[in-house]
């Protein structure tokens, strides 16, 4: 105010919340949404059915197909949703983790508000906690691993697959991860790499699960493109072509004038000639097998088909890469260019019906940089699932063959990292102390809620998680058995987690939190109000 007039800065129609108010109201999106993720957790974690605008439905018990599906309007509640992407393009596994960590987090965070201390005071605190974790991590929890122990990324893999809906076939899909992850692994510089992009995942349905499997080459979802080309070429030799096996209308605008017939025969033989000259070039560098990314002309398949080639057309770049990979040929652009050392090898690609459609399977190459997975499953609900349980298991298992690292799942590692911090917040003093403490009780959120979605009695199995992480006979692999909701080890149970899944969920989560806290005004923009971009929605933190 001045002199009684009041000085408008904002726009009529702006909404600003300030203060307590804004804090509170953003931590409350966040536990929303960390609430709506916390009874899928675990193996007897529940499952949410999500239905879109379009009336398709999801099935699903992965946390971040749930936030992704799930159109949140809040922007403290769209951080959230950001930290469960992350944590799947990172590790995988573990989105549900991070979310409902960081909705403990802030949750303990405001009790602490309530007592007046500050936001920045409960950062630093959370940030010191942060690092105790990650020294704890590295030094006291993680366990070294071969990257070649087969049983342990077996285990890792099962473990990661326990929480999905795919409970009975789990033993198999989990070899399956196992051997398909080992098969595109390369060494770079003295160091393992497995890019599980290099996976091809495949869904069919029809048939079982337990009828799901790895093909030591790629399956494409295109049949031959002409039905008298063979069902199947046996010592096959790929030519993969990234340009069209056709004419090429000139990019300006031409005509052509014909005086006599025979003139326009001459031109229909000229274009004949080339499409035969095409299918030469393929004979001559000894190819039986042609792969395009673009079209091919129907004249060129009718020849292609006459010299018994098989060939198959607008196939995607992504699978021309793998094919690439998997049979050791190189993409070529133009078909003059062809030659015997471009082209790929495998025992046989051969047409075959899956369910209703027609694939072309190219199998038995001889050291294939690049596989696929034939996913099936009863209805497309359950392929789907068996999908995501898959791409989390493979993430995983390339996790530890990276790191070579593991640490016991069932909350054994978040309940023994809850006591160690609790004896490390006295010796960081001050205000700070009071959010390590905070951070420490948030962490015990994840055995709590294992045990609660087992059905169990949260409190006594925390009490008895804490005895046996605490005192003289401590033993840090004791976790949640969810057989029984008793404390058990872990390892012994073969219950074990990628290193990197806890590192990322911890840090994640704590970065989600410290955002939100600091967070003191919000200024939200009136809706489709004519204002510069950008204003729509437009949260800022101070």
């Amino acid at each position: 105010m001045l002199q009684g007039t009041p000085i408008l800065v904002l726009k009529e129609g702006t909404e600003r919340d300030r203060g307590r108010s804004a804090a509170n109201s953003n931590i409350a999106a966040a536990r929303a949404i960390a609430d709506a993720v916390r009874s899928t957790l675990g193996p007897r974690g529940m499952d949410k059915m999500l239905v879109d605008s379009m009336g398709d439905i999801t099935i699903t018990n992965d946390g971040v197909t749930i936030l992704k599906e799930v159109d949140v309007e809040h922007p403290a509640a769209k951080m959230l949703v950001e930290v469960a992407k992350t944590q799947d393009q990172q590790c995988g596994d573990g989105t549900t983790t991070a979310v409902v960590l960081a909705g403990e987090l802030l949750k303990r965070a405001e009790g602490l508000l309530e007592q007046n201390i500050h936001p920045t005071i409960i950062v630093r605190g959370f940030q010191l906690g942060l690092q105790e974790a990650q020294r704890l991590l590295e030094t006291e929890i993680g366990t070294k691993v071969k990257a070649d122990d087969d049983q342990v990324l077996y285990e890792v893999a099962s473990t990661a697959m326990g929480s999905k809906g795919v409970f009975g076939s789990r033993e198999k899909l989990a070899h399956i991860a196992v051997k398909a992850v080992k098969r595109i692994t390369e060494q770079r510089g003295g160091k393992a790499v497995a890019d599980t992009s290099q996976i091809k995942l495949e869904k069919r349905h029809g048939g079982t699960i337990d009828d799901t499997s790895l093909i030591e080459g790629i399956i494409l979802d295109k049949e031959r493109g002409h039905p008298r080309m063979p069902r199947t070429v046996k010592d096959a030799k790929l030519a993969l072509l990234n340009s069209s096996l056709e004419i090429k209308k000139t990019e300006i605008e031409s005509k052509i004038n014909i005086k006599s017939p025979t003139q326009i025969q001459g031109f229909l033989d000229e274009e004949d000639r080339t499409f035969r000259k095409i299918v030469e070039s393929v004979k001559a560098a000894g190819a039986n097998v042609v792969v395009c990314q673009k079209g091919i002309d129907d004249v060129v398949l009718h020849y292609l088909a006459k010299e018994g080639i098989y060939a198959v057309k607008q196939v995607k770049e992504s699978d021309l890469q793998k094919l690439a990979r998997a049979t050791g040929a190189k993409i070529v652009t133009g078909i003059r260019e062809l030659t015997a050392a471009d082209l790929g090898r495998a025992a046989a690609v051969e047409e075959k019906k899956v369910g209703e459609e027609d694939m072309t399977y190219v199998t038995g190459c001889q050291n294939p940089r690049s596989v696929s997975i034939l996913i099936r499953g009863g209805t497309e609900h359950v392929t789907q699932e068996v999908e995501r349980a898959l791409d989390d298991a493979l993430k995983v298992v390339a996790s530890v063959i990276e790191d070579g690292v593991i640490c016991p799942g069932g909350g054994a590692t978040e309940i023994d990292l809850a006591v160690k911090l609790r004896q490390f917040a006295p010796s960081v003093g001050g205000r700070e102390q009071l959010a390590v403490e905070a951070f420490a009780q948030s962490l015990e959120v994840v055995p709590w809620a294992l045990s609660e979605n087992g059905g169990y009695d949260s409190i006594n199995t925390l009490l008895e998680l804490r005895g046996a992480h605490g005192g003289p006979h401590a033993n840090r692999n004791v976790g949640v058995n969810l057989l029984d909701g008793k404390a058990a080890d872990m390892v012994k149970l073969q219950v074990v987690e990628p290193l990197r899944v806890k590192r990322q969920a911890l840090s994640s989560a704590v970065e989600v939190a410290t955002m939100v806290l600091r967070i003191d005004d919000v200024i939200a923009s009136k809706k489709g109000s004519s204002g510069p971009p950008g204003g729509a929605g437009g949260g800022h933190g101070h």
